[in-house]
This record gives C-alpha cells, structure tokens and sequence, in this order.
C-alpha cells in the first residue's frame, strides 16, 4: 500500500475544499460490501445528475470540511461521500441507490444546508420533487388560469353558434 505525499493530500483538500464550499448537500454513506460494478453504476446515475462521488479518507474530508467552514462530521470506518450543489440531488442518488443496495450500502448522514444531517433527515430531502418536477408543478399552476379561461371561451363560442342556428 503506496502512502500519499503530503502534497497528494494538499491537493486532494483543496479539491474537496472549493466542491464543499459550492456543495448544498454531503451524503455520507457505508459502502462496505458493495462490488465494483454496483459502485461504477451509482458513478454513472450521479455524473448523469451531475452529482459529484468520492471516496476519501475521513481525516482529509474534515480538513476539506473545516477549510470550507462547515460542520466536521464524526467519521468512522470506510466512508464514500456524494454531493451536489443543490440541497435534493444528492440525497435523491444515495437514497435511490441504498434502497436498491439495502445490505451493502448504508446512508449514515451528512450536511446539508450547512447543517449536520441524520440519515433520517438526508431521507426526507431525498423524497422531496426535485429542481425539474417543481417547475414542472410551477408551470401547471401558472398554466391553470388560462386552460380555464380557453376552455370558457371555447364553451361561450358553441354556445353562440347554437343560438344562431
């Protein structure tokens, strides 16, 4: 086993640094058990998501976590962190994937809004709509007023054409 440099570990926390600062939400999940090819397919769902996966040591994630002035977590074990920039997505990933991986994927908690989170409350976010799915409602909403108008006016012209017949 190759130990890193110091210089490896500099850049690693920078890296981590400037993502947590952008990041709404850090999951930390246990993914003890789980094959290379199940961790390679929740890789392709969040860079589909443009959600970020990685798996760093606990020390230098709190260092990351401390540079980017939020809460340091209590890290144990092997550790796999997922982000993104808004507070939903990556919650929305590690919940799809640990219900699809219940015994070798575990979420633990995380950060979110710059709070610490319980795995309870990364659930919770998780099964809120999403960015797309609330324009989606905003739009319908918005849509409403003059899908009632048209069928109105639709309604007012047959009703004239009939009382001209």
């Amino acid at each position: 086993m190759k130990l890193m440099t110091k210089e490896e570990k500099n850049i690693i926390v920078n890296n981590l640094t400037e993502e947590f600062k952008a990041a709404g939400s850090i999951v930390v999940v246990n993914y003890k058990g789980s094959t290379h090819r199940n961790l390679e397919t929740l890789r392709v769902t969040a860079k589909e998501s443009s959600v970020k996966v990685r798996v760093a040591k606990n020390t230098l994630v709190n260092v990351a976590l401390k540079n980017a002035d939020l809460p340091l977590l209590d890290l144990k074990a092997e550790n796999m962190f997922i982000w993104a920039n808004d507070q939903i997505t990556a919650c929305k990933v590690a919940e799809k994937f640990a219900s699809e991986n219940k015994s070798t994927f575990i979420i633990k908690g995380g950060i979110i809004e710059g709070q610490i989170a319980d795995a309870a409350k990364v659930n919770a976010f998780a099964k809120l709509p999403g960015r797309e799915e609330l324009l989606g409602m905003l739009a319908s909403v918005w849509m409403g007023p003059v899908r009632n108008f048209t069928i109105g006016l639709d309604a007012l012209r047959r009703q004239k054409e009939e009382t001209a017949a």
